[in-house]
């Protein structure tokens, strides 16, 4: 697809986008990046934040992390603020869950994803708001959730972990709007990205059909939704969720 947005939507601003190497994160990187934005991004992996560096130049920075680890969300942030001297857009990307009955789902793998999809996005999100957002009063953070945002049959897990993060939001938006910082909950459908590749063809063939466009999401579509909501165009909105998912959660 071909963005709308100009060359210099986001001219100016630093972005940090988490699991910018793969999938949504990602397209999000490049679209930011296209518009005008310096970003940071982070993963675990260092092989796909090196790619999208080496393609991106000087107007990117990859530090890989394990932002579940609060040490390492430090070093993240310190090298951020080095390189570009401040924060303006956070992009909780990074997320992990497996597919499982409810039943089955343990203790431990219950804490495992909510370790990353709400303790992790935490951390990072207070780091960014008290050493960069607030002292400069201004900026945006965006959570990314799921569609249908009500549950998810073998899902439940993460459903509730992404049900948390979007209250997280409305919450941040009553107290931080005073600092000048919005925040805006994503609530993505199925995206075709390489994260889908594990579910098996026929499970994902089910969920395009489940659809009432008749298809998957592109990861650039939810990229340039992403880059507006951060521009000026998105400055009024906060605080709410931003459905994107093909009329699935109708």
């Amino acid at each position: 697809m071909n963005s709308p947005l100009t060359t210099d939507a986001n001219a100016g601003k630093v972005a940090l986008v988490t699991g910018g190497g793969t999938g949504i994160g990602r397209a999000v990187t490049r679209e930011l990046a296209r518009t005008g934005a310096q970003v940071v991004i982070c993963g675990r992996r260092d092989e796909p934040l090196a790619a999208v560096q080496q393609e991106l130049g000087d107007a990117c920075l990859a530090v890989q992390t394990d932002v579940r680890e609060p040490e390492q969300v430090e070093r993240l942030v310190d090298q951020a603020l080095e390189r570009f001297g401040r924060i303006d857009v956070l992009v909780n990307n990074a997320g992990g869950q497996f597919l499982a009955p409810a039943e089955e789902i343990s203790l431990k793998g219950w804490r495992a994803v909510h370790r990353l999809a709400v303790d992790a996005v935490w951390d990072l999100t207070r780091a960014v708001a008290t050493r960069s957002m607030i002292p400069n009063r201004e900026g945006v953070v965006v959570f990314i959730g799921f569609s249908p945002r009500r549950g998810m049959a073998d899902f439940a897990h993460a459903a509730a972990a992404r049900a948390a993060v979007e209250n997280l939001a409305g919450s941040l938006a009553v107290e931080w709007g005073k600092h000048g910082i919005r925040t805006v909950h994503v609530a993505l459908g199925n995206i075709a990205t390489e994260a889908l590749d594990g579910y098996g063809a026929d499970r994902v063939a089910e969920w395009a059909k489940e659809v009432p466009l008749g298809r998957l999401g592109e990861p650039e579509e939810a990229a340039a939704l992403i880059a507006f909501l951060v521009s000026a165009g998105g400055a009024y909105v906060s605080g709410t969720t931003v459905v994107m998912d093909g009329g699935l959660d109708v």
